[in-house]
């Protein structure tokens, strides 16, 4: 029997079928909800894994190009909603959801993104409190890097005048909000840890929504502010508002307007201030003048200046006897030291070759000076000098013998 049915390559199916797909409009724009499994993060940028519920489970591709939007890191477990379309892998003859964006399920993304920067840097250090440098007290000159055109900025200006108008300012434009405001931070943070004049840095905005205020939430952004050999203050959004860069900052201040507040002491109050330590100044020093003439009372009451003149020619009898004991010691030292002195001398003196000499006996030198001790040192002939206890004489050998001296 002959079969009429067309016979198809495994390329033609796979294709028919995607056509399939692809020509149903539920198919090519749909949302799916389940968990993560197997995910894995390519080196080409692609993240490939498995989206399954309790029963079931889709292959899914979501390609760099798409995935760089991301503002969270998928990880196994995860419930999330994936937005894309389905469409089959034609090699492969597999269909696969590919992923044109991802958002966790219960939560925003950013909130998921922030939570996980927060734990990351935390684990980091980032945000230990020994690390948080101390804000100057009476800082000379404080950089305010804030958007120009903020409401913030006048709010900060207003307060620190209020405060202390003679506080040198400087005013960092950076844009705060939107593509490119991370960038602008950071370039306005490295620039001012380049000068010499800058005690203080405030970074601050008004408050927004969390999408407003997601430039601080950047984790290039934490690490400028903790490489930063500044002290930072942090002022951004709200009280109610907290971002990574408040985390990470030295002092958080709740608003603008508290930032400013925190960075300079209230003129007034320390002036006041310091009129309550000058009085208290005073008074220590007037308490201790007064101990001191009590102590100098006490002195001068004293017997010693009641009767100064015996006193004095008590000290000076007492003086008397020292220089006598003094002098009366100073001649039994001396006397001892020249017996020492004395004993010494004889010592040498038995020792001196002089001495032996006036008994009748000299000594023998060669013609180059040096003494001659045995009769093996002279040669015949040679000029000999005789040192005898009163003089020099000078004669020649004749003749040399071995022997015992006193032998014939």
């Amino acid at each position: 029997m002959q079969n009429n049915l067309q016979v198809l390559k495994v390329s033609e199916i796979n294709r028919y079928i995607k056509g399939l797909i692809h020509g149903d409009p539920r198919l090519r724009d749909l949302r799916v909800a389940g968990e993560l499994s197997n995910f894995k993060h390519h080196r080409s940028g692609h993240m490939y894994f498995t989206l399954k519920d309790s029963s079931s489970a889709l292959r899914c591709v979501f390609f760099r190009r798409d995935n760089a939007r991301c503002p969270f890191k998928p990880e196994d477990g995860m419930e999330v909603i994936l937005h894309g379309n389905i469409s089959v892998y034609e090699p492969d003859g597999v269909y696969q959801l590919y992923v044109v964006e991802m958002e966790p399920a219960g939560m925003g993304s950013l909130f998921l993104a922030f939570e996980q920067l927060k734990k990351k840097l935390e684990a980091e250090g980032l945000f230990k409190a020994e690390t948080k440098k101390a804000i100057p007290l009476l800082p000379r000159k404080i950089a305010l890097v804030t958007s120009p055109t903020g409401a913030a900025l006048q709010d900060m200006l207003t307060t620190i005048k209020k405060r202390f108008p003679h506080i040198h300012l400087l005013v960092v434009e950076s844009l705060v909000q939107g593509a490119g405001a991370a960038s602008d931070i950071i370039t306005s943070l490295d620039l001012l840890n380049r000068r010499s004049d800058i005690d203080l840095i405030i970074l601050a905005r008004g408050g927004g929504s969390l999408e407003d205020l997601w430039p601080f939430n950047e984790e290039a952004v934490a690490r400028a502010i903790y490489r930063s050999e500044l002290p930072i203050i942090s002022a951004v959004g709200h009280e109610t508002d907290f971002t990574i860069a408040d985390f990470t900052a030295d002092l958080r201040a709740p608003t603008p307007t508290a930032g400013a507040a925190v960075a300079v002491p209230d003129q007034g109050e320390l002036l006041l201030k310091l009129d309550r330590l000058r009085e208290r100044a005073a008074t220590a020093l007037k308490r201790r003048n007064q101990q001191e003439k009590q102590k100098l009372d006490h002195v001068v009451s004293e017997r010693f200046f009641r009767l100064p003149g015996k006193r004095l020619k008590f000290s000076g009898e007492q003086l008397k006897q020292l220089d006598v004991k003094l002098r009366r010691e100073i001649v039994r030292v001396l006397q001892y030291k020249g017996m020492k002195l004395s004993a010494q001398t004889d010592k040498l003196e038995g020792y001196s070759p002089l001495k032996v000499m006036k008994r009748g006996y000299s000594y023998c030198r060669d013609e180059e000076g040096n003494i001659i001790r045995s009769v093996h040192d002279v040669r015949l002939g040679r000029l000999l000098q005789l040192s005898f206890r009163d003089g020099r004489a000078y004669c020649r050998t004749e003749k040399v013998e071995e022997g015992v001296i006193g032998g014939e």
